[in-house]
């Protein structure tokens, strides 16, 4: 585990990302600003980490979990944060499971055609 806030930084290409695209086109920060930014951000995501550990050891877990997270935002009070987290992790699940099922229905598109293969090489080894 990092000693420091500042061993636990988040990219500094990412933030300036985020930040860009919560302003409007006209709108500079400056390094200092972004810097600083950067830093709270960290903070934060510590911060809430932290809560959602402690929820997910109430709960006798190891691992966290969204649910985690969401009940850390409450007892926060960061309610305005958790209905968009909701829905990022709903397009998330429906994500996973959606490249499950491609994933599922590839192989067995695969399977079928290495049964077709094995049935054709039979029938030319029976002389058909």
């Amino acid at each position: 585990m990092a000693e420091k806030v500042e061993d636990l930084t988040l990219p500094t290409a990412t933030v300036a990302r985020i930040i860009k695209d919560a302003l409007p086109e006209h709108i500079f920060v400056g390094k200092d600003a972004r810097a600083a930014l950067s830093t709270a951000a960290s903070v934060f995501v510590l911060f809430l980490t932290s809560q959602a550990s402690q929820e997910a050891q109430r709960t006798n877990r190891k691992t966290l979990l969204g649910q985690d997270v969401i009940k850390a935002l409450e007892e926060l009070e960061f309610d305005e944060f958790i209905e968009p987290l909701q829905t990022v992790l709903k397009d998330f699940r429906e994500a996973k499971s959606r490249k499950a099922a491609s994933k599922s229905k590839n192989l067995t598109q695969t399977d079928v055609e290495m049964e077709e293969e094995q049935e054709e090489a039979t029938d030319e080894e029976n002389g058909k």
